[in-house]
């Protein structure tokens, strides 16, 4: 097992990130879990321990412990101190395929809601788009969902003209790389797709149903029809609790 950090080097590692406390301990705490160094049933360190050790106030404590008992992870009695109740999900079933045809697949049992639809959209220009921007945009902002639960919140923008060439039940039954794989009058050359990690804002945590800070996924891509125009720009984000990276070598 490896070695647990001393008090200074918990509060050295919590000092490094602007992330609040006590989103930064819930991590924390979350991970001890996970590991089975905090198993389940077991009866964890109190509030003035815990402050100690990761140098914050007692309230920073129970704010972290507070997110994790609203997660059915712990659970708190009165007089008797905190309990481990159960392990985080690790439902990773989200894949993000990185080859073409991984990107064409829509997900099993997933169904994609439409938040908002607007036509004629001008796209600033960005040093990371590659290709000619198109004049307008049709702009789709749309959530993701599988069993009850959103995973993926995404911006996506179709060049419109080619936009009646799209069936409209495919804006909310297909991936976004499909809407423009599939026209016949359009050719991709250039398909790229671009991934990073970050963090949860008020917008994504309320769209997401996770918390604010929580571990998110960014995910853009982008495809150019044969004439070099940018047809379609699509901006991602993903729940970072159940979300993996699938990478074809060969």
């Amino acid at each position: 097992m490896a070695k647990a950090p001393t008090e200074n080097e918990t509060v050295k590692a919590l000092q490094k990130s602007n992330v609040a406390r006590y989103i930064q301990l819930a991590s924390l705490f979350r991970s001890r879990i996970e590991s089975g160094e905090w198993d389940v049933g077991d009866k964890i360190p109190n509030v003035d321990v815990l402050a100690k050790e990761c140098g914050v106030a007692t309230m920073t404590i129970r704010q972290a412990l507070q997110l994790l008992e609203q997660e059915n992870l712990i659970e708190r009695f009165r007089a008797k101190g905190t309990f481990v109740k159960d392990m985080p999900k690790k439902e990773l079933w989200c894949e993000i395929k990185t080859d073409w045809t991984g990107l064409l697949i829509a997900r099993d049992d997933a169904e994609i809601e439409i938040l908002h639809d607007e036509r004629n959209v001008q796209l600033r220009r960005r040093d990371t788009l590659p290709g000619n921007i198109a004049p307008n945009y049709r702009h789709l902002k749309r959530r993701h969902w599988r069993d009850g639960e959103a995973f993926l919140l995404a911006d996506v923008y179709v060049d419109e003209r080619v936009c009646e060439n799209i069936d409209e039940r495919a804006y909310s039954t297909v991936t976004a790389m499909r809407l423009v794989a599939d026209l016949p009058s359009q050719k991709i050359v250039d398909a790229q797709q671009v991934v990073t990690i970050g963090t949860a804002d008020l917008e994504t945590s309320n769209a997401l149903n996770i918390p604010i800070g929580a571990p998110v996924g960014r995910v853009k891509r982008f495809a150019v029809n044969e004439i070099g125009d940018l047809i379609l720009v699509a901006d991602g984000i993903y729940r970072g609790d159940m979300m993996k990276i699938s990478v074809k070598l060969r």
